[in-house]
C-alpha cells in the first residue's frame, strides 16, 4: 500500500516564530511543507512572500509545497522558485496559459502542481493530468484556515484516482481543506494520496501525534 503524505500547512503555525515552526514540524514527521500564499486578491487574504519562504528554507530539508493564490502566478512563480520552494502550484481558475507555464516550473527544475477550487468542474484539468507532477483538489474555499470540509471533493478525488489508474499517469492526488482524523479517512479512501493539514495538526503542541493520526 502506497505511503500517505501529510503536509502541514504553515498557514496555522504561529507566525511569530515562523523557522522554528518549520524545523519543529519537519522533526515531527512531516512529508513535505506546505504555503498557502494569497495575494489579498485571487483571495481575501494576504500571507507568505517569496523572501519569507526563503527566510525558513534552512530550517528544513523536506519539500517546499508552494500552493499559489494568486492572480498572476505567471509574473511570480520564478521568484517562489528561487528561494526555495520545490513544488508549485497554480489555479486553474486563474486567466492564464496554464500548458506554457506549466512546462516553464518544470523546464526550470521544479514540479508543477494544477489547484481546483470546489465550484469549479474537474474536467477543466483534464487536459493537464499527463503533464502535472501533482493535482490539488480543495475541499474548501481558497483563502482562509480553519473551514469545514466540503464533502463534493470526494467525487473530484474519486474521478482523478480512476483517470490515473487507466491511463498510468504519475501525478499525486492532494487536498486541503478541513483535514482531520475522520476527513483524512474518507479522502484517502477516495484516493488521496497526500494531505494537507493546518489547524488539526498545529492545535496540538505535540505535532507528531495529529500527523501519525492522519496517516
Amino acid at each position: 500500500m502506497k505511503k500517505i503524505k501529510i503536509a502541514p500547512s504553515m498557514l496555522s503555525s504561529d507566525f511569530s516564530r515562523l523557522g522554528e515552526e518549520v524545523r519543529k514540524i519537519s522533526e515531527a514527521g512531516a512529508d513535505m511543507i506546505h504555503f498557502d500564499v494569497m495575494d489579498g486578491h485571487f483571495v481575501p487574504n494576504i500571507t507568505f512572500g517569496p523572501m519569507v519562504i526563503g527566510s525558513v528554507r534552512k530550517f528544513s530539508s523536506l519539500v517546499f509545497d508552494t500552493h499559489l493564490m494568486i492572480s498572476d502566478p505567471g509574473k511570480y512563480w520564478k521568484a517562489f522558485a528561487d528561494t526555495g520552494s520545490d513544488i508549485i502550484g497554480v489555479h486553474i481558475e486563474t486567466e492564464m496559459d496554464h500548458k506554457s507555464i506549466i512546462k516553464d516550473i518544470q523546464q526550470y527544475g521544479k514540479k508543477a502542481c494544477i489547484v481546483i477550487n470546489p465550484p469549479t468542474n474537474i474536467e477543466k484539468i483534464y487536459p493537464f493530468l499527463e503533464q502535472v507532477e501533482q493535482v490539488l483538489v480543495m475541499s474548501v474555499n481558497p483563502g482562509f484556515g480553519g473551514q469545514k470540509f466540503m464533502p463534493e471533493a470526494l467525487p473530484k478525488i474519486e474521478s482523478l484516482a480512476g483517470i490515473k489508474a487507466r491511463k498510468n499517469l504519475g501525478f499525486e492526488i492532494q487536498v486541503d481543506g478541513g483535514i482531520n482524523e475522520e476527513t483524512a479517512r474518507i479522502s484517502k479512501e477516495a484516493g488521496a494520496e497526500i494531505l494537507v493539514a493546518g489547524s488539526y495538526i498545529f492545535k496540538n503542541p505535540d505535532y507528531k501525534k495529529p500527523i501519525e493520526s492522519l496517516r
